[in-house]
Parts: C-alpha cells; structure tokens; sequence
C-alpha cells in the first residue's frame, strides 16, 4: 500500500469513527464538578423532566429523548436520520448550551419559536452545509434561557461526554439505554424497539 492510499484509508476510517461532538464544553463562570455517570432507567427518568420539544405522534407508545447542541453536525445529521421515523415514534428534541458560547442562544431560539420543529429544521440544515446554524434572536426571555441552563447542567450530571445522547426505553424488552452520537434510522428504531 502506498503513502497515498494509507492516508486516504486512515482519514476514511477516522470519519467513520466520528459520530459525535465531544468538544469540551463552552466555558462557563462556575467549573462543574466531575459528574457519576447515571445508569440509563437514571437518565430516561430525568430526560422526563427536561425542557424540550416534540416530533411525532403526541400518543406514540415509546418516546425517545435526544440531548443535543445547535452546533452539532451529529446531531443535525441523527435529525435528517430520524425523519423516516415520525409517524412512529415521539422524539423530544432537548437543547443544549453545551459546545460553543453560541450554543445556549441559539438553543433559546428553536425552544422559543413559534414552531421548534421548523427552527431546529432550520438549523440543522443550515449546520450540514457549513453555514453555523440559526441566526439567534436578539430578545430571549430569561425563563427559555433559564431551561437551556437547566437541560445543559441535566445532561452535565448525566456523566455524558458528547452529543447527540440518545436516551431510551425499548418498547419491545423494556430495557433502557443510552446511546451517544448519531445512528441511522435502521439501527434507532431497532434499539428502540419499533
């Protein structure tokens, strides 16, 4: 094997590998102490309680949590891959000020729009090409900016190291999981059990 093709070989196989963001996260005033990570039934309980929106069926059988950050190309990708799955299952989409300063406004704006559902669409279209995301709104209350808080130090106390973190129950075993980074349709709605 020649240079070349060893170098194109090995950046083919490191994209691969890369299914999600784990930059450290954006400097905040106060260093978080180092989380214990929850076990799965742990995360899904308090994903419950987190700030999010909806896709899907309102009185789906199974509902899937998905942390994410706005700046993520794995979870703009995990959104496009879940798409098949709407009319089969309820993803609550929960925002995070987790990678980058921009992150928590841009966060408050698709939790706050008049339709989440179209800005995070917005968004993750504008991140796939490269174009950094929604453009934040000036004027975020500070109740939304307040959720995005609390879902960012939710997700920290998880132990999670990256995003998208996929929580879930199947609704064939009943087991819970976790699952960091994107996955395609197929491999989501096996692992949830649809």
């Amino acid at each position: 094997m020649n240079r070349r093709t060893f170098t194109l070989t090995a950046f083919a196989l490191a994209s691969l590998g890369l299914a999600a963001c784990d930059d450290k996260p954006a400097a905040s005033a106060t260093p978080a102490a180092p989380a214990v990570k929850k076990s799965p039934q742990e995360a899904y309980e308090l994903a419950r309680q987190a700030s999010g929106f909806s896709v899907g069926p309102v009185m789906a059988a199974n509902t899937v949590y998905v942390f994410f950050d706005p700046a993520c190309p794995h979870c703009a990708q995990l959104w496009a891959n879940a798409k098949p799955l709407q009319t089969q299952l309820k993803m609550v989409w929960i925002p995070l000020g987790w990678l980058r300063p921009s992150s928590g406004p841009q966060s408050a704006t698709i939790l706050s729009a008049a339709d989440p559902s179209a800005a995070m669409e917005e968004n993750e279209r504008l991140v796939l090409e490269r174009k950094g995301g929604i453009t934040a709104s000036q004027n975020l209350p500070d109740e939304v900016k307040a959720k995005i808080k609390a879902n960012t130090d939710l997700f920290n106390s998880l132990g999670a190291e990256s995003v998208p973190l996929i929580v879930f129950k199947n609704a064939k075993t009943g087991q819970y999981g976790m699952q960091p980074g994107a996955v395609d349709a197929a491999a989501l709605s096996a692992m949830v059990g649809i």
